[in-house]
């Protein structure tokens, strides 16, 4: 198994991203306002 595969299976991406910003679900993925510029409409995306 690849190192990045280890850390992938070890950590959760959703748990950890959202612990800094509001992730609510779309679909299988999790949607959010980007935390690098103002935006009304979500455009940040995290794909577990």
């Amino acid at each position: 198994m690849s190192q990045i595969q280890e850390v992938k299976d070890a950590n959760n991406i959703v748990e950890i991203v959202g612990e800094k910003i509001d992730l609510r679900p779309s679909g299988s993925s999790f949607k959010a306002l980007c935390p690098f510029h103002s935006e009304k409409t979500p455009s940040f995306f995290v794909h577990p």
